[in-house]
């Protein structure tokens, strides 16, 4: 076997590779051989027929055969002994292919680039220092009491935070026009539902009052006819109602799991769950930041073939994800353009190959206490931590998973250690405010 290599363009590469006349003939006529013992033909007892009738028949089918094969093979061999790493599956060129000459073929496939990961002291991270605060706990009680609460009726005037039951005509230049119309319509106020200045008028008025709102569509509001248009709507109040916010008592804390309705259990209940989210949220802001100095500071070149992979992948998220919404039917969705997702696909690609490297150049190894934690983290949010626990440790595809995730931790922690670190203090709700 013979072979040369030619750089072409960026990471492309072509393997010329010429195998001997001997090597592909000699395997023809051994396959045409063994066929002659199998194949019946008229005319001829079984395992009987002549050589050169099978070779008249079958000859050009059993060379095609053969050439892919060898080609094929001898392509891995040509690889590896010019250790040389594909990033993709290859195509193939037939050159030569006749009887009695040398089968010479051409294998073009893009290689992995070069990658140093350099400049890695001049990444610079944000470190938010933050404690949970006991108004925090009682934000988020309160938090937690509005998402558990009740509309009662009020007999007084509308405030920002209000339910209030309305009947509304808009009209563009005196005209009622589609859409601009309801009857007994619930809106929860202060909540953006409605475009900017619908509500404003309805603050300060009661059951009964009629008001005007004064408005202009959004120049991206989603019906064509209406964008940028001003607009007049007359609103009917008919009914005010107001939160009523359960009490912090037994019960309310029973809702949370806490069996025996405890009080000083469900504060520390919560206060755990904001811990975990905190974590997690302040973790993933650093890794962020790791992960964007490292790209801006270490710009490579990608292989087409494992960004339309990455291209693919994602694809299939989105078509996963739209199955869910739609009750597992995607049956009339649209074929998703490749451009929505190929800046993120080279991201990925790019990230995958740096990190790769950090790990390769460290000689870094799964910490198995690291995957422990992980699964003891993601487990916590349930019920029954210790079955999920389980679950994980019976699943090999989750396992591997979480391996993945404490491996990339673990060479995002080592380039923190390097990086520029700037420890800033924040509090809760300007980290959770602004991660929602």
């Amino acid at each position: 076997m013979q072979v040369s290599v030619e750089a072409t363009k960026g990471l492309e590469r072509r393997l010329t590779i010429t195998i001997p006349a001997e090597t592909i003939d000699s395997a023809v006529k051994s396959r045409l051989q063994q066929l002659a013992k199998t194949q019946r033909i008229n005319g001829f007892r079984p395992g009987k027929v002549p050589v050169n009738v099978i070779k008249k028949r079958y000859g050009q089918a059993v060379r095609q055969e053969i050439a892919g094969e060898v080609m094929q093979r001898n392509f891995y061999e040509a690889i590896t002994q010019e250790k040389i790493t594909p990033a993709g599956m290859p195509s193939f060129e037939m050159k030569t292919d006749e009887d009695g000459k040398d089968l010479e073929y051409v294998a073009a496939f893009e290689v992995y680039p070069e990658v140093e990961v350099k400049d890695i002291a001049k990444i610079k991270v944000e470190k938010p220092a933050v404690e949970i605060t006991d108004k925090d706990l009682s934000d988020m009680i309160d938090t937690l009491r509005k998402q558990h609460a009740n509309y009662k009726e009020v007999k007084r005037k509308a405030k920002k935070d209000d339910k209030v039951t309305i009947d509304f005509i808009g009209t563009i230049d005196g005209e009622e026009f589609d859409g601009g119309k309801a009857e007994d319509f619930a809106l929860e106020m202060g909540k953006d539902r409605m475009i900017p200045g619908f509500e404003k008028p309805i603050v300060g008025n009661k059951t009964g009052d009629e008001v005007i709102a004064d408005v202009t569509f959004p120049e991206d509001y989603h019906a064509e006819k209406l964008k940028g248009k001003v607009a007049k709507f007359t609103i009917n109040i008919k009914k005010v109602e107001q939160l009523d916010l359960p009490k912090v008592d037994e019960e309310f804390a029973k809702l949370f799991g806490i069996e025996d309705g405890n009080i000083e259990a469900l504060h520390a209940e919560v206060r755990k769950n904001m811990q975990r989210e905190l974590d997690q949220t302040l973790k993933a802001s650093v890794k962020e930041q790791v992960i964007a100095g490292l790209l801006e500071l270490n710009q490579i070149d990608l292989p087409k073939a494992l960004v339309d992979q990455e291209i693919d992948a994602l694809r299939e998220q989105a078509k996963q994800r739209f199955s869910q919404q739609q009750g597992g039917n995607i049956d009339n969705m649209p074929e998703l353009p490749a451009d929505l997702f190929e800046e993120n696909a080279r991201k990925r690609v790019s990230i995958g190959l740096l990190l790769g490297e950090v790990i390769k150049t460290n000689e870094l190894k799964v910490d198995a206490d690291k995957v422990a934690a992980l699964i003891e983290t993601a487990a916590s949010a349930y019920e029954d931590p210790k079955e999920v626990i389980e679950y994980y440790r019976t699943n090999d595809e989750l396992m591997q998973q979480m391996n993945n995730v404490a491996m990339e931790e673990q060479a995002v922690e080592l380039l923190l250690k390097q990086a520029k670190v700037k420890e800033v203090k924040k509090s809760f709700d300007e980290i959770m405010n602004k991660q929602a």
